[in-house]
This record gives structure tokens, sequence and C-alpha cells, in this order.
């Protein structure tokens, strides 16, 4: 059985925060906001993932409210998440995820974020697809004030 999961994060860009993407710092002027470590990809993944699973979504199983994720390295949210997913019997298929930012320049750090990811998620890195792009100047993403992900899981029933 193969089951498939679609998630979207967004977060506001500030300065005075690390730009984290994939489980890379990425220099910048400027980083994204939130509670944890406000890593839009990561986010994103997380919800496709298991949203495939059917076991609702980021928020539920990672609260904003909860002091205990205040700053969390969100690596370790996915590790949470890859441990419920093959608790259920899943295994991942791959991942394939679009981040939209205007500024940087994704692109020199994406082999970086495919290994970070799939060594993260216990996996191959040619089964994590990440690419960038921007809004064309369209948008709060155009405008430099956000930072969006979009990303699909596919997990096949394990074997075992």
């Amino acid at each position: 059985m193969i089951r498939t999961g679609f998630g979207y994060d967004v977060h506001p860009l500030v300065t005075g925060r690390s730009l984290v993407i994939g489980g890379c710092l990425i220099p910048h002027h400027k980083g994204a906001d939130g509670h944890s470590d406000a890593d839009v990809l990561i986010h994103a993944l997380i919800d496709a993932l298991l949203g495939a699973a059917a076991l609702r979504d980021t928020g539920y199983h990672f609260p904003d409210h909860d002091p205990f994720y205040k700053n969390a390295d969100s690596r370790q949210l996915l590790i949470t998440c890859m441990r419920l997913i093959r608790a259920k019997g899943y295994e991942l298929g791959n991942v394939d995820a679009t981040v939209c930012l205007e500024q940087p320049r994704l692109s020199d750090y994406i082999p970086e974020m495919q290994k970070v990811l799939a060594e993260t998620m216990d996996v191959e890195a040619g089964q994590v697809g990440i690419k960038a792009t921007t809004t064309e100047r369209l948008g709060f993403v155009g405008r430099e004030e956000g930072i969006a992900a979009y990303a699909v899981a596919l997990l096949v029933k394990s074997s075992s």
C-alpha cells in the first residue's frame, strides 16, 4: 500500500533571527520567526509525512504553545515524526519540496539540505527532492516579508 501527503508552511522574515532551512543555517540578514527554529522546509515535510500516515499535523504533535518546543531544532521534530510513521508500519518512498524565497538564492545550499534531511530521516539522499523558487517579487514572499514551503511525501507499507 502507498499513501501520499501534502504539507505547507509559512513564516515571517525578521531581523535578529537565524535563517534555518532544511536543517542548514543560511547566511542572511533576516531569519524566519516562529516558536521553534522556524525551519519552514522541515515543517512542510513533517506535515506531508504526518498527513500521508493520517496522523494529523505538526501543530497537533508539536504545539507552539508548549514551552518544550521553544527554539526547538526542527530536525529533532522530524526524527520524532519518522518514529511515528515507522510505528504505523510505513517507510518513506520519497519527499519532494519547494521553498519559496526571494532572497537569498538557495541553489548552492540544496545539496547540503538533501544530505542533512536524508540523514535526519535515515533514508538515502536520492529520496529527498528539494527545489527553490522566487515568486517574481509578487506577494509576501516577493516583498521579502516571509518564506513559504510546499512538500509532498510518498509512504509505502513496510514489508516487516
